[in-house]
């Protein structure tokens, strides 16, 4: 049976709908920047997603082809993620104008992923698919300490989720600590294409430090 990173790392992939603090370690990612409002139709957001899973299954099916990966397993592709942010000086996110986010949409590369594997996978995408994969970038993030909460429903009601997850946060000692180098991250478990807005599953995540620590 195929590694499925959501059963195997619940704690990261399906907390439950109250917050919970979670210490996230460093991952490496498919990753792709870009700006502006992701429902536009041809948004670079929309772009990024095509991108990002072009090059995740032209590693997923590797074993097939003849570029061998050194401790290569069968796998089920990890779900989308995103840092979302704008320009306002508190970090803080205005579901009310889209067109002011800036993105790092992102999918989880397996451990036995190297650079050299990815630039592998670049080029071969994009010899074969005859695109430009450029922008597509292999990104080593340590997210540490966080607050994390299951939200379900319209992406538009994230706050109240947010709001409970800040109360959670304060009541445990931390403080928000969103940076321009710590993000608002998103983890889509459900398709919209194919889900009730009502049902859509999102994990939310805020980075965190004690509160006063420098």
């Amino acid at each position: 049976m195929a590694f499925d990173y959501k059963k195997e790392y619940k704690e990261f992939y399906m907390p439950k709908n109250t917050p919970s603090i979670v210490d996230v370690p460093k991952m490496n990612y498919i990753a792709v920047r870009g700006k502006g409002n992701p429902n536009d139709e041809g948004s670079e957001y929309k772009m990024s997603i095509v991108l990002l899973y072009a090059i995740a299954f032209t590693i997923k099916m590797s074993y097939k082809g003849t570029h061998k990966i050194d401790g290569y397993f069968e796998y089920v592709v990890p779900p989308l993620e995103g840092f979302w942010w704008q320009n306002a000086k508190n970090y803080s996110i205005d579901y009310n104008n889209k067109e002011d986010f800036n993105f790092i949409s992102l999918i989880r590369l397996p451990d036995f992923v190297t650079k050299k594997d990815f630039d592998w996978a670049i080029k071969e995408a994009t010899t074969k698919k005859k695109e430009d994969f450029s922008k597509v970038e292999f990104l080593t993030y340590n997210e540490g300490k966080c607050v994390q909460c299951m939200h379900i429903g319209s992406y538009d009601d994230e706050v109240k989720t947010i709001s409970l997850m800040h109360e959670y946060m304060k009541e445990n000692g931390y403080e928000l600590d969103i940076t321009n180098e710590r993000f608002h991250h998103e983890i889509y478990l459900s398709d919209p294409r194919r889900c009730s807005v009502s049902n859509l599953k999102t994990v939310i995540r805020h980075p965190i430090k004690i509160r006063g620590e420098e």
